[in-house]
């Protein structure tokens, strides 16, 4: 299985984890950690997991880890799935696909 490389807007200290949508290619996501010691971004590392159906241990920031621009990495995951993927949660109705 291949590498996927995605574009990721995280905002912080929202009033609760979820993925809103992607706008020109970049998948959006509100988290409710703050972005103080790493919260923020392991939050955002949870829920990008749940969102692609994989392990947490498949998803890595690459770079932006102190920015809310990041580019993330997905192991395992072809380039076709995550354009899938990316496709369903642009198209979901609510575009606000809570974390459980």
């Amino acid at each position: 299985m291949a590498d996927v490389i995605i574009s990721v807007r995280v905002t912080p200290r929202g009033d609760r984890d979820g993925v809103l949508g992607v706008r020109d290619g970049v998948l959006l996501v509100r988290v409710a950690a703050p972005p103080v010691g790493g919260a923020a971004n392991q939050a955002c590392v949870r829920l990008i997991a749940d969102a692609f159906g994989i392990r947490k241990s498949q998803v890595e920031i690459a770079g932006g880890a102190g920015a809310r621009d990041k580019r993330v990495v997905l192991r395992g995951v072809t380039p076709d799935d995550a354009a899938r993927r990316l496709a369903a949660l642009a198209a979901a109705p609510d575009n606000k696909k809570t974390a459980p």
